[in-house]
């Protein structure tokens, strides 16, 4: 149960007039006794932390439980360079993506938004998440847009001071990361996931990286009280260690965008600066290989010289002649990388 600390800074908090930092009290303790097994207890303070909120104003107007926009809790401490944190306003609706994977994402929301509901029946919300595709495939703005649907705070894990060279220090940072999700609700991004996650029979590998994957998958194990989204994403499925794709309630793909994904993607950049059906044939065979990123970058390299010349609108060889150099750029690069 409460440590006596914790009960100090409960009424302390009462005493105060800090009703939400009670609740985040509250929401620690019951993470405490989720990590101890006492599932139903932790369940019960959730709900009534949740209970209060709406009481206290949280669900002001009326608003249902998924509109409500949870108060950012920014890192302190040591936590403030581990994590990154800011209030996404990005809808799905805002990404083009596969049908397939869009329906995956839009199953994730409903699960968060009805969770509940599920547990009322003995079932959990998806909470889990890795993401596997290319770069520019959409990966982390999956994370501002289920953050954004979710009114959740967006969480970003900076690896570059996670990782360190000291023996421990890493898989101690880590759990301080995991104390974090697991009393303050927020979507938590990986990213560059296999920095840590790389195959534990790598012959580059050493003993202490892979004490901290498996740290990791200890800690992506354990239960929490608050619902949070853990999305690791990587660009380098390969070298993912096997053990880590069953530790995830989803694995979702992202490939490079087909004709229909890429004409629509496009069309809602270009459609005020004349974009129409009848370009495509003249356009269409400079879409191989590119991703969502860089045909976004094409078309903002259209619209950017529109602007500097002075014209209404853009014409289909001004968008041909921009994708044809994002293609000869990522050529260049690919080269590079061989």
């Amino acid at each position: 149960m409460a440590t006596a600390r914790q009960i100090i800074a409960l009424l302390s908090s009462l005493n105060q007039g800090d009703e939400e930092q009670v609740f985040a009290i509250a929401l620690q303790v019951a993470a405490a006794e989720a990590k101890r097994g006492r599932r139903t207890v932790a369940d019960e303070l959730r709900v009534l932390v949740e209970q209060g909120r709406e009481q206290k104003g949280f669900h002001a107007h009326h608003r249902s439980a998924s509109d409500v926009v949870i108060p950012i809790t920014r890192p302190r401490g040591e936590l403030q360079n581990l994590l990154t944190s800011n209030y996404p306003k990005t809808r799905l609706s805002d990404l083009v993506l596969e049908p397939t994977v869009a329906g995956r994402l839009a199953d994730v929301i409903e699960q968060q938004r009805k969770r509940e509901e599920l547990r009322h029946h003995g079932l959990v919300p998806v909470s889990t998440i890795l993401l596997l595709g290319p770069p520019g495939s959409g990966k982390t703005l999956t994370g501002s847009a289920l953050a954004g649907e979710l009114h959740l705070p967006l969480y970003v894990v900076r690896f570059d001071t996670v990782i360190t060279r000291f023996m421990g220090e890493t898989a101690s940072k880590l759990r301080l990361i995991f104390d974090q999700i697991a009393t303050t609700r927020g979507v938590y991004l990986f990213d560059e996931f296999d920095a840590i996650g790389g195959k534990r029979t790598a012959d580059n590998d050493i003993g202490e990286m892979r004490r901290v994957l498996n740290s990791f998958l200890q800690f992506l194990e354990e239960p929490q009280s608050t619902d949070s989204l853990i999305l690791c994403a990587t660009n380098h499925a390969v070298l993912l260690d096997r053990a880590l794709f069953r530790r995830f309630d989803e694995v979702i793909e992202y490939g490079l965008p087909d004709e229909a994904v890429a004409r629509e993607l496009l069309s809602s950049r270009l459609e005020s600066f004349g974009f129409n059906d009848s370009w495509w044939p003249i356009i269409s065979k400079c879409i191989a290989g590119l991703s969502h990123a860089e045909l976004v970058s094409a078309a903002e390299d259209v619209m950017k010289r529109v602007i500097l010349t002075g014209r209404k609108h853009a014409d289909p060889l001004l968008v041909r002649d921009r994708l044809e150099r994002r293609v000869a750029m990522c050529e260049t690069i690919a080269q590079l990388d061989r």
